[in-house]
């Protein structure tokens, strides 16, 4: 464990108050706020007053010196005596410090680093002197051993960086914002994070806990008082895993790590640390801590019994389906959902989350991804829901009532949504690819199984399987094809990206009303290729892509390449909006992290209409224009040209209407993010297709 902070003054330049005597000083006539258990007693030496001092890392500083008849008395009660101190001896941000004092912050830093934290995205404010101070001399005197520091003129833009980042290796960011308007910043992005189970620390500042100098950082601006709120930590203690208020700096490593902890276990998701400008200030030793106490709590597999339930389940059903969302996170989970669909002939697999690929689209068992309406779901007699927020609609589509349902999640009760509940015989809170492993390696190895799982009947639903996937890629290769009039709808625009881009592409996609289509062109099949926004917030995919690919680049540095894989940011013109594009095509230019980014325009949220018809189908606004219930963009904005502003020019800006141009628009885009450009193109898009 750390020694406790002295709270006594190492450096004349840094004394809290000057202390004026003529006799002995006892410990008790030290102010409370200069004195603390591991402080040594204050000894009188002739000419003044010498205060006890021990080792630091820095190496052996000087023992700091009152002269005795330099200052007035203070007394340890009257706050009036105050006045009468010199002010340049006060503790104060604006005194002088010891550039090799380590400090809160910085032990905050390398505890980031030793838990594996890469990169932190900064939003900074009044609350952070010591974080700056902590970040230029980690950068100085820690190169390579100091997370990065990645600054980002909005927190939804950050938030959403650590977001696209974690989703895609799995591994936790940190973000750091300045404190209840910065934490309210974040917004729609902590949603996101927290329906999306990315792991993710958040820090914010709190306003100074002093006001009249009595600790280095005590409150030095008029906003420290208007900033001052009764408990910060409950703007977003609803979403976050953890929360909780750092108030001193000797376990600052232990609190990081405690909350990585949660932030890192199942379901995974954002944690919350605050700390007020003093606190963050505190000089403390060196220390370190053993990393290997601090793992993420696993889950385990199935219960045997209930292997062997859903195992008989599968071998014995007739139309067997298997539902998903986010399970794709562990990107061995679609070879393993493949085996079990190669074992059990005729099952069929579908997405209802479309957050991550899950299956992939060249077998013949997938289904696609559907949000909770699809026929399989109500023909289906077992239905395993493996890992999935919601697997249907009820109002929309429901299983039938014979239908045998489990339900595998790491989170299956659902904690933090109000209202869940679905109609399953049994359900477990267990590991998904461990799981899976535990039924396919019993259905292979028990004979009963294994015999009703082979012979004719196995051979026909096989065969049934496929004649229904080459039916259904061929009626997605007929519906994506361009309109008579010239014009393209999403599917063909996707399916001709899939032609022209990277094989192994990453797509980050934000396409709402669109999403289905996006999938349908893209048809993913490598593990990890697709990520969509995890939650609700719109605005997601402008700093999820960019963050995304910052990781893509930083892992395959580490492995001695030179670049990682290509992304392409798909989102609705709604979305482009809110994803703040000011901010994000600043930071693609500052950090040199080329994507591309392919606005859907139609002209408009098509969302709001949607939902609008699911509940009045008949209603005044069902025959409304789209202007009249306040869901047009028009005129259009110049997608592409705020993108390029953003850039201070440099970022290749284009709009395409017609199919005859796409083919032609897209190489030159795609060109230009290889060579080191970011590409924003603007796509005029049909509805419905």
């Amino acid at each position: 464990m750390p020694p406790l902070l002295r709270a006594t003054p190492r450096r004349a330049t840094r004394l809290t108050r000057a202390i004026h005597t003529t006799g002995p000083l006892s410990v008790t006539g030290i102010p409370a706020s200069c004195r603390f258990a591991s402080s040594k007693v204050h000894q009188k030496d002739g000419a003044g007053i010498k205060l006890g001092n021990t080792s630091s890392p820095a190496g052996q500083r000087k023992t700091a010196l009152l002269p005795a008849t330099s200052r007035p008395l203070l007394n340890a009660t009257p706050s009036s005596n105050l006045d009468l101190i010199d002010s340049q001896t006060r503790w104060a941000s604006t005194l002088p410090t010891d550039p090799r004092m380590y400090t809160t912050s910085f032990a905050f830093f390398e505890a980031l680093w030793d838990a594996g934290v890469s990169h932190v995205f900064v939003n900074l404010g009044s609350d952070h002197p010591s974080i700056i101070e902590a970040m230029v001399k980690g950068a100085r005197e820690k190169k390579g051993q100091f997370p990065r520091i990645i600054t980002c003129p909005n927190e939804m833009v950050a938030m959403s960086m650590a977001d696209g980042y974690a989703r895609l290796t799995g591994k936790p960011q940190a973000v750091i914002v300045h404190v209840d308007v910065g934490t309210q910043g974040l917004g729609a992005a902590v949603h996101n994070a927290s329906a999306g189970r990315a792991p993710i620390l958040v820090f914010a500042g709190i306003s100074p806990i002093t006001q009249e100098g009595e600790l280095r950082g005590s409150r030095t601006e008029f906003i420290h008082w208007i900033q001052d709120v009764p408990d910060q930590k409950q703007i977003v203690s609803q979403y976050c895993r953890y929360s909780a208020e750092l108030k001193t700096g000797v376990n600052v490593k232990q609190m990081v790590n405690r909350a990585l902890q949660f932030a890192k276990s199942d379901p995974t998701g954002p944690v919350y640390l605050c700390g007020s400008r003093e606190v963050m200030e505190q000089e403390i030793e060196p220390y370190s801590i053993n990393q290997e106490e601090w793992d993420p709590v696993e889950l385990g597999g199935l219960p045997n019994s209930a292997v062997k339930k859903i195992a008989e389940a599968l071998a014995g059903a007739q139309s067997p389906l298997l539902i998903t969302g986010y399970a794709g996170r562990n990107k061995a989970i679609p070879a393993k959902l493949v085996e079990l669909a190669n074992t059990v002939k005729g099952l069929r697999v579908l997405d209802t989350g479309g957050s991550d690929m899950c299956f992939p689209a060249d077998h013949p068992a997938w289904l696609g991804l559907r949000y909770g309406s699809e026929e399989a779901i109500q023909s289906a007699d077992t239905i395993i829901v493996l890992d999935c927020d919601v697997p249907w609609i009820p109002t929309q589509c429901k299983p039938r009532k014979d239908a045998k349902i489990f339900h595998i999640d790491v989170d299956p009760l659902k904690y933090v949504m109000p209202v869940f509940y679905i109609p399953a015989q049994a359900r477990y809170r267990a590991d998904a690819l461990t799981s899976l492993d535990q039924v396919t390696r019993l259905l292979k190895s028990n004979e009963t199984f294994k015999a009703q799982l082979s012979g004719e009947e196995s051979d026909k639903k096989w065969s049934a399987l496929q004649e229904s996937y080459k039916k259904r890629l061929d009626g997605l290769a007929a519906r994506n094809q361009p309109l008579e009039n010239g014009e393209f709808g999403t599917g063909h625009l996707c399916a001709k990206l899939r032609e022209l881009c990277p094989a192994d592409t990453i797509w980050a996609v934000e396409a709402v009303t669109n999403t289905l289509f996006v999938h349908d062109g893209i048809q993913p099949t490598l593990p990890g290729q697709w990520i969509n926004c995890g939650g609700g917030g719109l605005g997601w995919s402008g700093g999820g892509a960019l963050g995304i690919k910052l990781a893509s680049d930083h892992e395959a540095q580490l492995k001695g390449e030179k670049a990682g894989k290509f992304v392409v940011q798909i989102v609705g013109d709604g979305s482009y909006l809110f994803s703040v594009p000011g901010s994000v095509y600043w930071i693609s230019k500052r950090y040199n992290i080329p994507v591309l980014t392919i606005v859907l325009n139609n002209k408009g949220w098509n969302a709001p209409r949607r939902s609008l018809l699911l509940v009045h189908p008949d209603g005044l606004g069902a025959n409304a224009s789209n202007e009249e219930i306040n869901i047009e963009f028009s005129p259009s904005p110049d997608y592409a040209g705020i993108a390029k502003a953003a850039a201070g020019g440099d970022l290749f800006a284009t709009r395409v209407e017609k199919a005859a141009d796409l083919e032609d628009v897209l190489t030159q885009a795609i060109k230009a993010v290889q060579s080191g450009q970011t590409a924003v193109v603007d796509c005029k898009v049909a509805n419905g297709c």
